[in-house]
């Protein structure tokens, strides 16, 4: 978050900055932004950009001075790796064999796992098809034909 040393990359900032969060409009909305309990995040829903962006745009247009930004800053990151591990303690692993009926299509896997099975393409062309090998395209084989017969009934 600290400014380059390179004059090109300090300027390109800028103008990045400028497009993201116009100054002027910036400027403007302060007051009504920094009325609310997260004036941060308030003008990133304004603009469609991350409250952190919001937070260094009022530093580099002088709303609001260095210590307030970087404690900002550092609010901002702890909340971020809380809610991470949150997500990661709530949410598990996903489903190996639902991602790959997504990937590849249940119509199409069954077809692939239907000719190889019956000898009408071989195994290495199923593998490839479903960029699947061995053990794991035959348990996925055997959950798509499961399927079937659950579907058929």
């Amino acid at each position: 978050m600290m400014p380059s040393n390179d004059e090109t990359e300090r300027f390109c900032n800028r103008v990045a900055a400028e497009f993201l969060i116009p100054g002027y409009k910036l400027s403007q909305r302060w007051d009504e932004a920094n009325a609310t309990s997260q004036p941060f995040h308030t003008v990133a829903r304004w603009f469609k950009v991350s409250p952190v962006v919001a937070a260094r745009r009022a530093l580099d247009l002088g709303l609001i001075t260095k210590p307030e930004f970087f404690l900002f800053y550092e609010m901002d990151r702890e909340d971020w790796q809380r809610r991470k591990a949150e997500q990661r303690k709530k949410k598990g692993r996903g489903d190996f064999f639902a991602t790959q009926d997504v990937r590849l299509g249940r119509r199409f896997a069954s077809a692939v796992v239907r000719a190889a099975r019956e000898g009408r393409i071989l195994y290495r062309d199923a593998y490839r098809l479903t960029d699947l090998k061995g053990e794991t395209f035959n348990r996925y084989a055997n959950r798509v034909l499961k399927g079937m017969k659950d579907e058929r009934q």
